[in-house]
């Protein structure tokens, strides 16, 4: 019961933080929905970077770290997280704040980082030489907040582009996380102090980003409740 606590709840909490952080509260179908979503994604995922991973592996000579990031699990996965985005959030009439956009990006990535995170506490400890415990602790650390920074990067462009200006927008949205994902991997391959700092500074500029939107949004509720009366 404790390893499987200490996979799943690491995911759990932080998108309760995001959830229950929005002034204007999101249905919880609509929460569960694209969480769920953000599970489903990670079996088209692993076929996906299973198949180019073995053909780059045959006929290049690219090195496993890079395979590893840049060319497999960055474009694959976030490009997933990426069309749940597009082609269901956006489409979503409760998709109607601009804080929404990290709230659901947070909510498909968080998905996506659950069902990997049971594939390879419960799978692979032997592969890295630990406990599946050890294993979920030190991904509760490093694996799921990367995950959660990579989709509130996503989710905030998503938004600008829906509420702000279509311009460049779409493509940060998807250009930005991939970056972080692919030098995520790739770092901590080699170093994990440089993987670590990548999610540390990552979550300073986007919990800043989302203290600010909360902040425009409390002042929207403020003036919403001053008209009522």
């Amino acid at each position: 019961m404790s390893v499987l606590l200490a996979t799943i709840l690491p995911s759990l909490i932080i998108v309760f933080y995001f959830v229950i952080s929005d002034k204007f509260k999101e249905p919880t179908f609509q929460i569960i929905k694209i969480f769920f979503f953000g599970i489903l994604i990670t079996i088209p995922a692993f076929f996906i970077n299973t198949y180019l991973g073995d053909i780059l592996e045959k006929n290049t000579n690219i090195s496993e770290p890079l395979i590893g990031s840049f060319l497999t699990a960055a474009p694959v996965e976030e490009g997933l997280k990426f069309f749940i985005l597009f082609y269901f959030v956006y489409k979503m009439k409760d998709f109607n704040e601009p804080i929404d956009g990290i709230v659901y990006g947070v909510c498909v990535s968080l998905g996506f980082a659950t069902l990997e995170n049971i594939y390879y506490v419960y799978v692979l400890p032997e592969y890295f030489q630990t406990t599946p415990l050890s294993l979920a602790v030190l991904r509760a650390f490093s694996a799921v907040p990367a995950h959660a920074a990579f989709g509130a990067f996503m989710g905030y462009f998503f938004m600008r582009y829906s509420f702000v200006s279509k311009k460049d927008n779409l493509f940060f949205s998807i250009i930005i996380p991939f970056f972080l994902h692919g030098f995520y991997n790739l770092s901590m391959s080699y170093n994990y102090i440089i993987g670590y700092l990548i999610v540390i500074i990552s979550w300073i500029i986007i919990v800043r980003i989302f203290l600010k939107l909360r902040y425009n949004q409390s002042k929207k509720k403020v003036e919403h409740e001053e008209k009522i009366h």
